[in-house]
């Protein structure tokens, strides 16, 4: 690394790029790491991107990919240009022979949003304090990453992860960074990202360690996937082939999967559990590019050898119901429905009633809704680990943020902005509340040295997870290792086999 007039220079494989300096750190935005995804490249596998010559400014972020219009994401990617396949580099500057360990972020947002420009991911004190270089990316989401097209690849959201690793295995080493000494780490849809790329053996040898922060369930069968793709390909009056909707303008299609968003729930005998929770896209288990779903992989053995940790909020359900307008106004019938649709087993729902005596209907559709989307597929991700003689460790989080008047405890999303130290910035931060920043000032100093720690020697500071002890880390005001406090939910799902979501009829 080279300094001009105090800004960084690196020589990356592809060329020459020039950062800036922040705080004591070397700052990359808008790094290429493939081709544009545009023209003929579009809904194609990522290409290596092109050499330059010169010098290529590296301080603004790339544009967003294509975003559905939930909280408003697509505002923040209509005038977007095509190349949004970049990513960004926090470093402590330290020149090309530091061996830093490197902590790429895949961020979130239901396989149908997420951009690495939002101000939650800004990689800044993760790194400065944790003394580990930092990178994030876009990678493409919803129909344009993840929707089954005809003359497209599976899961091209996931391929461009897999892009980015391998610019990272490339070019870290000139930015501070020890290629063998990668964790991915990513949260919600990026923990489901994260539990892919563990079961992709084009990902083999890409990273050394993983942190999924409330893995999703969802892994679509191609039959569902495809289904799904129709229906949006049909609200532009076009088939789900590559050849009718390469034309078509991003902004059109993100809207068409917009509108079959919205109406999922007509498709619930055709769609099942997605369309209840209307979720329209997830990783697809072709065969090809992810043979198996994370928890078969895990446990035949795929990620023996990566050090896994991973985790859930205590209540991860009730931001989402917050949101519908359904909090604390669950009625007996909305919770006798989520019961019978996502509780597992013929006799799921009264295993629920009689392992929660004392839950009304609200605490009950909270329940079933967070163990089925979040917190047993996490659960069962480090059991799978341990089932195949790897090493897994557990956490929960379970203070009870007092922001949004409290009513949203420890909910999902709420490690995002006490990971990276954002605490006032970015919508996660709204969480928190102006009441409680010292209580969450000290939360994420002890989560980043907990994040970081693990990135530079694979040990967080507690027993790995068992199935005698089942020991597990509690972040709260007063940490704590203990059993793993959801030991009644666990008894419920401890059966239950996290398969590929089925298309039900046609």
């Amino acid at each position: 690394m080279t300094v001009l007039a105090s800004r960084p220079e690196v020589r990356a494989v592809a060329g020459t790029l020039r950062g800036s300096r922040e705080a004591g750190l070397a700052v990359f935005r808008g790094i290429p790491f493939t081709e544009p995804p545009v023209g003929a490249l579009r809904f194609a596998a990522p290409r290596p991107v092109r050499r330059w010559s010169g010098v290529r400014e590296a301080v603004t972020y790339g544009p967003p990919p294509p975003q559905a219009g939930a909280f408003a994401m697509d505002a923040l990617s209509r005038d977007a240009a095509g190349d949004w396949l970049t990513l960004n580099v926090w470093s402590p500057d330290p020149g090309p022979g530091a061996g830093l360990p490197v902590m790429v972020w895949i961020q979130g947002g239901a396989y149908a949003i997420g951009m690495a420009n939002l101000p939650e991911y800004d990689g800044g004190r993760l790194a400065r304090d944790g003394g580990v270089v930092v990178v994030t990316f876009n990678y493409r989401v919803g129909i344009e990453g993840f929707a089954q097209l005809d003359g497209a690849p599976a899961n091209r959201g996931l391929l461009d992860q897999v892009a980015a690793l391998e610019w990272v295995r490339d070019n870290i080493r000139a930015f501070g960074g020890d290629p063998d000494q990668v964790t991915v780490f990513g949260e919600s849809a990026g923990a489901g990202s994260v539990a892919a790329l563990l079961a992709m053996p084009c990902a083999a040898g890409l990273f050394r360690r993983a942190v999924a922060q409330s893995v999703p369930g969802t892994f679509f069968s191609a039959e569902l996937a495809a289904d799904i793709a129709a229906a949006c390909a049909a609200e532009t009056g076009l088939r789900p082939t590559v050849a009718d909707l390469s034309a078509v303008a991003p902004a059109r299609l993100a809207a068409a999967g917009d509108a079959v968003t919205a109406k999922m729930g007509r498709w619930a005998g055709r769609w099942g559990q997605a369309a209840h929770r209307s979720i329209p896209f997830s990783p697809v288990v072709d065969g090809d590019v992810l043979p198996a779903t994370p928890w078969q992989a895990l446990a035949e053995g795929a990620g023996r050898d990566i050090e896994l940790l991973v985790g859930h909020t205590r209540d991860e359900q009730r931001l989402f119901t917050a949101l519908d307008g359904l909090l604390g106004q669950v009625t007996p019938e909305q919770a006798a429905t989520a019961l019978e649709v996502f509780a597992p087993g013929p006799d799921g729902a009264r295993r629920y009633r009689d392992g929660f005596p004392a839950a009304g209907p609200d605490e009950l559709y909270q329940l079933v809704n967070s163990d089925w989307l979040f917190r047993m597929p996490t659960l069962h991700l480090a059991q799978a680990q341990t089932t195949a003689g790897g090493r897994a460790h557990l956490y929960e989080l379970t203070w009870p943020a007092p922001g949004m008047g409290g009513a949203l405890g420890a909910c999902h999303g709420l490690d995002v902005p006490l990971v990276f130290g954002n605490l006032d910035s970015g919508g996660p931060a709204m969480l928190i509340g102006e009441d409680a920043a010292a209580e969450a000032a000290a939360l994420s100093t002890d989560i980043r040295g907990v994040w970081t720690a693990f990135a530079t020697h694979g040990d967080p500071g507690w027993p790995a997870y068992d199935t005698g002890q089942r020991l597990v880390r509690l972040f709260d005001t007063r940490p704590a290792v203990t059993a793993y406090p959801e030991e009644a939910s666990r008894l419920i799902w401890q059966d239950h086999t996290f398969s590929v979501l089925p298309l039900l009829g046609r």
